[in-house]
């Protein structure tokens, strides 16, 4: 039987972090990731003019330090998100110029959400969907503005997350502004080599620690520590940390079974819908007719595109569709998928977005690995599924983004949520040693 003092479980950025972490003060690691990459929600491509292309996150936000601090350690830059040149909000395909009235409605909902932030949302609005909630307060086209705003964000269709969920994740992100902002922002900046990329370089560094292709079945708990189950044999460990987000940890079978705090988190969580796109051009085009590639759709397949080129180019487009839109394009084949989507954008870009030079996309919620993005949402009326799935379980804590206080759904989140497993496994660890040593 293989012997580790603690297994991680899940190769993303809050499972390799944890390792790292901890391998850093002298504790024996060793990760089991099912699927056969590194990165979890991250996923770096190249494309074909061979820059790097993220299918899963990619925005590294103003304040996210721990992994501006990573990436700068491994040998990447970032840099701003393009944003120079004329954003565009479509209704029915058209072009349309947001009226003072519609403005002042948006913004006066807008400004309800982060005021429920910043005080907390009470128990009762957790009854309450966004959707419901919208359809209450707003009426025509500043709802629908809205409506094409929020589920992009949040990467689920608003009849899925009540009103509190959404105060919440708005919270931990810091504010509204900083949620859906660019500079200044939570999409500020982009990294050089990608962040799929960087978690590989993580991996690199821990090296045969790192076990591709190994799912763990099951967790036997007792009191000398854990047994992991995987298709390729048991893993004896002191500690076990859990770093996949908990509607892909509830695959695990436990002896003796969970505690009913972290079943509820497993029963109640669910991941987000979303659906990635990236066309990679020769140049970014669309920048020669004074666009800044930013299009905003209250109705199409498309609701929200964005340029991503790096610095000198190539162009790189990237189109998020979430919730059932992006469900309506799964039942599509490849060919007429991407023609649909770059249909809807070639419109206001130009004819040429018809014709990438290469053409990269996702589902993320076919993904067995992940589930989907950006993040696990509580069902309505579920809020409290949130609150107890970081508490550790005797030896196994839990990690990943949905765990952390602060940028929940973020790669920052999950990097901040793989360090606090890393000092809560390495005080338990060293208690344990002490104690062992002052009864010798």
């Amino acid at each position: 039987m293989e012997q580790t003092t603690v297994a991680v479980i899940g190769a993303g950025f809050a499972g390799l972090t944890a390792a790292r972490a901890l391998r850093a003060r002298g504790i024996d690691v060793l990760v089991l990731e099912a699927a056969d990459r590194v990165g979890g929600r991250a996923q770096t491509e190249r494309s074909a003019a061979g820059t790097p292309v993220d299918l899963g996150g990619q925005w590294i936000g103003h304040g996210h330090a721990r992994m501006t601090a990573l990436a700068r350690e491994f040998g990447m830059t970032l840099f701003p998100t393009p944003s120079a040149g004329k954003a565009l909000v479509l209704d029915g395909g058209r072009r349309l110029r947001i009226g003072p009235l519609t403005a002042v409605a948006a913004g006066a909902a807008l400004l309800r959400l982060e005021l429920l932030a910043r005080m907390g949302a009470s128990r009762r609005w957790d009854e309450v969907t966004v959707a419901d909630w919208l359809a209450r307060i707003l009426r025509g086209r500043a709802r629908r503005l809205v409506a094409a705003i929020l589920p992009e964000a949040l990467a689920c269709d608003l009849d899925r997350v009540s009103v509190a969920a959404l105060a919440e994740g708005i919270r931990s992100a810091g504010g509204l502004r900083v949620m859906l902002g660019t500079a200044g922002g939570a999409q500020e900046s982009l990294l050089s080599g990608g962040a799929g990329a960087l978690a590989e370089k993580l991996a690199a560094e821990l090296g045969s620690a790192v076990h591709l292709a190994r799912p763990a079945t099951a967790i036997h708990r007792s009191g000398e520590g854990v047994t992991v189950a995987t298709p390729t044999g048991p893993v004896r460990a002191a500690r076990a940390i859990v770093a996949v987000p908990a509607p892909v940890a509830a695959a695990i079978r436990h002896y003796p079974p969970l505690p009913s705090e972290h079943r509820f988190a497993e029963d109640n969580l669910r991941m987000g819908t979303i659906y990635k796109a990236i066309a990679v051009y020769d140049t970014p085009f669309w920048r020669e007719r004074g666009l800044s590639g930013e299009i905003i759709a209250l109705d199409g397949p498309v609701p929200a595109a964005f340029d991503i080129s790096p610095p000198g180019g190539p162009g790189h487009l990237c189109v998020l569709i979430p919730g059932r839109a992006a469900e309506a394009l799964d039942r599509l084949g490849v060919a007429e998928r991407r023609d649909t989507v770059l249909a809807a954008v070639a419109g206001q870009l130009g004819r040429a977005a018809m014709h990438p030079l290469s053409w990269h996309e996702k589902s993320w919620h076919l993904d067995p690995h992940v589930g989907g993005g950006y993040s696990a949402i509580p069902r309505p009326g579920t809020l409290d599924a949130l609150t107890g799935a970081a508490r550790p379980t005797g030896p196994i804590h839990w990690a990943g983004t949905e765990t952390a206080p602060r940028w929940t759904g973020y790669l920052e989140g999950a990097v901040l949520s793989g360090e606090r497993t890393a000092d809560e496994v390495a005080a338990a660890w060293h208690s344990t040693c002490l104690g062992v040593h002052s009864k010798s």
